[in-house]
């Protein structure tokens, strides 16, 4: 096959935990042709079709030298077989024209993961709003008084901003309802932006565990990703320790109720949040924790996706 991995710049990568990387590489053991291109060179004009400024590439195995640009210049996005969508959040403006073209690309006969549609429909914080089954007390909301009786009522709780990535602008506030208001004030401002606020798990104690669906299967093993000094958030970017663990009865009945559900719309690769028995995010723009769920477990992450790529073109 012939893959185009939209993406962040290629000097960007960080070759030892990148996923994209580790799709690439698996991409190449196959003998498949590798592109890339960065969202800003997505171009499209009347009387044409959506091109894009494309490198094809040759990995080395050099872990700093990472790739060589075989060839470069504009290309049709409907001659590759696969496109794979794998910018990284932020999904802002820019994210969601790229979507659009996207769309294009598709309406023009190109086969893009994750479907870009289903991109823009499923906001990673407020996707899990499907789900409530699944998740724990829940408000969406622009109201600091709808905030104040959510804490009156819960008590201890977590504030997030919707557009928030690696736990940037989450915070908690526990009983004593220290710096509430303030909190409020940074995240709504002044009720002009929406807040998600939760009810506290205190399981985070045990990891946010990311657990990948792949194909609308579940990966055998999540990444629990346990907060580090004192820490509320588990992120990664945020300082947690990645431990690779098998999925729990739990992790695994939300992940294959889901996974049909989210792959027959487009969704190729999900990354489910979970921390304790609760839903607190599905990711879908650019899921990440391959490399280290295989290099603790031996579990070929990256064969399992090149495999549903391969059967989904």
């Amino acid at each position: 096959m012939n893959l185009l991995f939209v993406a962040d710049p290629l000097a960007s990568f960080k070759t030892y935990k990148d996923t994209t990387y580790a799709m690439m590489r698996e991409a190449a053991r196959r003998g498949h042709r590798i592109s890339a291109c960065e969202p800003t060179g997505i171009a499209w004009q009347r009387g044409g079709v959506v091109t894009a400024q494309v490198q094809q590439i040759v990995l080395t195995g050099d872990a700093h030298d990472w790739y060589s640009v075989e060839s470069e210049g504009p290309q049709a996005l409907k001659d590759f077989d696969a496109v794979l969508m794998r910018k990284d959040p932020p999904f802002d403006s820019e994210f969601f024209y790229a979507t659009h073209l996207l769309s294009q690309a598709e309406r023009e006969g190109a086969k893009v993961f994750n479907h870009p549609g289903a991109l823009r429909d499923h906001p990673e914080k407020l996707a899990i709003l499907e789900f409530p089954e699944f998740i724990s007390p829940t408000l969406v909301t622009r109201s600091a008084d709808d905030i104040r009786r959510f804490h009156a009522e819960h008590r201890d709780i977590i504030l997030k901003p919707l557009d928030g990535m690696g736990g940037m602008g989450i915070f908690r506030v526990t009983d004593d309802g220290l710096n509430l208001g303030s909190i409020i004030e940074t995240l709504n401002r002044h009720g002009a932006q929406t807040v998600m606020v939760q009810k506290f798990i205190p399981a985070i104690a045990q990891g946010d565990k990311r657990v990948l669906v792949i194909g609308g299967k579940p990966v055998p093993y999540s990444l629990a990703r346990i907060p580090q000094g004192g820490e509320v958030r588990g992120n990664l970017a945020a300082g947690g320790k990645g431990v690779a663990q098998p999925l729990s009865e739990r992790d695994r009945h939300i992940a294959e109720t889901l996974g049909p559900i989210l792959a027959a719309r487009g969704l190729l690769l999900v990354g489910l949040d979970v921390i304790g028995e609760c839903l607190t995010e599905i990711n879908v723009t650019s899921p990440t924790c391959f490399q280290e769920i295989t290099d603790q477990t031996g579990f070929d992450v990256a064969a399992m996706y090149l495999d549903a790529l391969e059967a989904a073109v």
